[in-house]
């Protein structure tokens, strides 16, 4: 291998990652840095030129300009799938890859069980079982229902094999429309208008980009279907929070399944805590065990390639976000 970068991991428990990419490259300098505060001052006393970098704790906070501005850095390797939390970088001068693929299969299950949780009516179940009460309940199989998904990356497709496999018909919307497997129609996002009145079930899976802001917002809620089932394992910001707050008071939809926000960690007082439509979880989920062990293997083979002169694997493009 000609080149020997010096190399700095960003995140909040570096030490595993730190470790396999040094049983894989031996003789390079790896340095670590665990705050984000303490991100200015590693870069400038290792003078890194390749930055191992996890979005630890929340995205307002993170030391993007740090990254953006440093003269040595050429190279920053997201351990994730999103890069929004970057802002925009200069792909002249730097390149940003990330992790996409690693959750894919892990985010998929999440976005069929939460909905299965809802057509089941488990929640409601739940409540039951909570108050040591024999209801009158019924299930509802998912099977024959349409489920839109917004997004086509490792994701939406993960998601959409799933799907598949359960009977549904899988209506897929993207940037740049294609056929796809698993997928009965793939649309461009213009056509969503048309989309919404026909899907039981929407996963939101998109990147978060300018384009994408605010994409399911009061007119998607117009227009969707009654009774649907909404499931965002996104990026916040892509739902408008306001108009699906008022989308399930009022009913149009049965209930959605959330593990991204506009503010994280959410606040105490957010009224989605304390609705029975709503799940939240913490944007867990493309957190499984040992993800970090596998996004550190995938960064290590990549540095491989790099230091041998070869094209790196999922280089993002800033303009379109993936």
């Amino acid at each position: 291998m000609s080149r020997a970068p010096i190399v700095l991991v960003h995140s909040d428990a570096p030490e595993p990652v730190r470790a396999i990419v040094a049983a894989a490259h031996p003789d390079l300098a790896i340095h670590t840095c665990e705050t984000y505060a303490g991100l200015p001052a590693a870069l400038a006393a290792t003078r890194a030129e390749v930055v191992y970098s996890v979005r630890f704790d929340g995205t307002p906070r993170f030391p993007c300009q740090a990254l953006i501005d440093s003269p040595t850095v050429t190279w920053v390797a997201v351990g994730g799938s999103g890069t929004d939390h970057l802002g925009p970088w200069d792909p002249a001068r730097l390149t940003v890859t990330n992790a996409a693929g690693v959750a894919a299969d892990t985010m998929a299950e999440y976005a069929i069980g939460t909905a299965l949780s809802f057509t089941l009516g488990l929640r409601d179940f739940a409540k039951a079982q909570a108050g040591r009460r024999w209801v009158a309940g019924r299930v509802a199989p998912i099977t024959g229902r349409t489920m839109l998904i917004l997004g086509l990356g490792h994701t939406g497709r993960a998601v959409a094999r799933r799907a598949k496999a359960l009977g549904l018909t899988v209506l897929g919307a993207r940037a740049h429309p294609a056929p796809m497997p698993d997928i009965d129609e793939v649309h461009g996002t213009s056509d969503l208008p048309d989309l919404w009145p026909r899907a039981d079930v929407v996963v939101v899976c998109v990147p978060l980009l300018p384009a994408t802001r605010g994409l399911v917002g009061r007119d998607a809620f117009a227009g969707i279907k009654a009774g649907a089932v909404l499931v965002d394992v996104s990026r916040g910001g892509v739902v408008d929070e306001a108009a699906l707050l008022d989308a399930l008071r009022s009913g149009q939809l049965a209930g959605a399944a959330l593990d991204v926000f506009t503010t994280e960690p959410l606040p105490a007082d957010h009224p989605f805590w304390s609705m029975g439509n709503v799940i939240v979880t913490p944007h867990c989920s493309s957190v499984f065990e040992g993800w970090e062990r596998t996004s550190a293997a995938l960064f290590a083979d990549n540095l491989a390639r790099y230091r041998r002169g070869e094209a790196r694997f999922n280089v993002v493009d800033p303009v379109r976000g993936y």
